[in-house]
């Protein structure tokens, strides 16, 4: 007996964190998969530039700039993904910022800046769609978090958190869901080629080998099967890492 997967054509996704990495990598995956896709980042020349792209291979697609830790411009985005595109199935929080110093050296300011973005945004996100998954009785809300969710090295305490954070938001959030139909996964993933770690070499702090990492297309692809597993079941945490990654056991 196989798995039937669900169908996500025509479904509507909307991804924070889209205008670059894994963000745009998540958009991409979702379009190839048959949904509408709505681009999401602080960035409009970036977000615009991958939403272009998604409409060069027939998807459709919106982009639409956005603070995601500012509540009114998070309600904005979603009332206008819903009016453009015509509902809301699946929302993946991507979006996500870093300082990587002590806590001796960071500010009040960027240490807030750090949780706003990667904590706060996935929680007006989820509070935004909300109603309307609760409405339709269907929806999948996916947290992108990181094994720094588990585990810990210095100059990262405010990302620690977040990331921390991230799981336990959506452990609750995914009991809050399952009486409206609604799913919630976080997922875990390891060290990424992307330009997420492109600010140590400004720091010198030494760069990871691009050998230990992967490819944000893999995660990516597994964000999307997370979206088509049967409605019966839900991957609520999903842990992925490069192969090679010396640092985990």
């Amino acid at each position: 007996m196989s798995m039937q997967i669900q169908s996500l054509k025509g479904k509507v996704v909307l991804v924070t964190g889209a205008g670059s990495g894994l963000g745009e990598a998540t958009a991409s995956a979702f379009a190839d998969a048959g949904c509408m896709v709505a681009c999401i980042d602080l960035n409009r020349e970036a977000i615009e530039r991958v939403s272009h792209s998604l409409e060069e291979r027939d998807a459709r697609s919106i982009a639409l700039p956005c603070d995601v830790s500012d509540a009114s411009s998070v309600l904005a985005t979603v009332n206008a993904t819903v009016q453009q595109l015509g509902r809301l199935d699946i929302v993946v929080n991507g979006a996500a910022i870093d300082h990587t110093l002590s806590v001796e050296e960071m500010s009040v300011e960027q240490w807030d800046q750090v949780i706003n973005v990667n904590l706060r945004g996935p929680f007006l996100f989820a509070k935004a769609a909300w109603p309307y998954m609760k409405q339709q009785q269907a929806g999948h809300i996916i947290n992108i978090a990181s094994t720094a969710a588990l585990r810990s090295w210095g100059n990262a305490s405010a990302y620690h958190a977040s990331k921390r954070g991230l799981i336990g938001f959506g452990q609750g959030l995914g009991v809050e869901g399952r009486q409206y139909g609604i799913c919630v996964t976080t997922m875990i993933p390891g060290g990424m080629n992307t330009h997420f770690f492109d600010r140590f070499a400004d720091q010198g702090i030494p760069m990871p080998d691009p050998k230990n990492l992967q490819s944000p297309a893999t995660v990516a692809a597994s964000i999307v099967f997370a979206a088509q597993v049967p409605a019966e079941s839900n991957i609520q945490e999903m842990l992925l890492t490069p192969s090679t990654e010396t640092s985990w056991p």
